[in-house]
């Protein structure tokens, strides 16, 4: 997926969700290894509210490729423990 289109694809219908999704593509993606990159992609298909739980620690993804690039939003957007 090219830059632009990963750009939109991020921006989400909640805030809460730009304010996280937006900033990591911006600092933190291009440093992801190419297997964590097509998880964000595929992370990217998942519904808003599952977004927002995860990155909330309410729940876990049941997916262990999505689990991984949730756990690497969450270490590197200052949603840590």
């Amino acid at each position: 997926m090219d830059r632009n289109r990963l750009f939109w694809a991020s921006r989400r219908g909640m805030l809460e969700l730009d304010l996280v999704l937006l900033p990591f593509l911006e600092n933190v993606y291009d440093t992801l290894s190419e297997d964590d990159k097509q998880r964000y992609i595929k992370l990217l298909d998942e519904q808003d509210q599952d977004l927002f739980a995860w990155f909330l620690r309410r729940e876990d993804p049941q997916d262990p490729e999505l689990k991984k690039i949730v756990q690497i939003i969450r270490d590197n957007t200052g949603l840590q423990e």
